[in-house]
């Protein structure tokens, strides 16, 4: 059992974790990020975001953000998918191509040349995760992985890597919602306006 004092400085250790990363971050990829998500909004292009477990409610919370709340304005959002969010597809994929398979064969259907690809994960090296870069690369779909942990293979598979090097899941997951949330306001602030 956890004492009130041991309890306080268990949160207070956990937020002592979190101020450091942000205070020591390298946020230019993010710049990079927002800028081409601008581009792709300007040309009608779509977004495509991944991830497993958290890092998938995370790429739905993401899609949420860049389809309305960058705008606010009905029609206006840009075109975007969170490839985590419908089970049936998933689970078809799983099943009949393999979990390796349930982000890229999406990709290969519904992207083009243009789109991007967003890929959350902690450790950069699940294989569904590995192989919608290597797929998006096929497709001349650039890619950006927000990657904690050593950043794993995707760190040399995505275009562009915003990597905080975290050895905790839960943080690598909260910074890969600050950079969405970061991004959502930068391009709201710089929103196109629909005539």
């Amino acid at each position: 059992m956890i004492t009130n004092s041991q309890e306080k400085d268990f949160f207070t250790e956990y937020s002592c974790r979190l101020q450091n990363v942000l205070a020591n971050a390298d946020w230019s990829g993010v710049k990079k990020l927002a800028e081409d998500m601008l581009l792709c909004w300007q040309a009608g292009q779509r977004v495509f975001i991944c991830g497993n477990g958290g890092s998938a409610a995370n790429a739905i919370h993401m899609a949420n953000d860049f389809l309305y709340g960058i705008s606010k304005s009905f029609g206006a959002g840009m075109k975007v998918l969170a490839l985590s969010a419908n089970p049936a597809v998933m689970t078809c994929l799983a099943n009949d191509l393999g979990y390796e398979h349930v982000f890229s064969e999406q990709l290969a259907v519904q992207a083009v040349k243009g789109d991007l690809l967003i890929a959350l994960s902690g450790s950069g090296n699940s294989a569904n995760i590995t192989c919608a870069l290597e797929k998006a690369k096929d497709l001349g779909v650039k890619s950006y992985a927000i990657l904690g942990y050593s950043g794993g293979r995707c760190m040399e598979l995505a275009d562009e890597s915003i990597h905080f090097a975290v050895d905790d899941m839960q943080i690598a997951e909260d910074m890969q919602l600050i950079v969405g949330h970061m991004v959502m306001q930068w391009l709201y602030a710089n929103r196109l306006q629909k005539s």
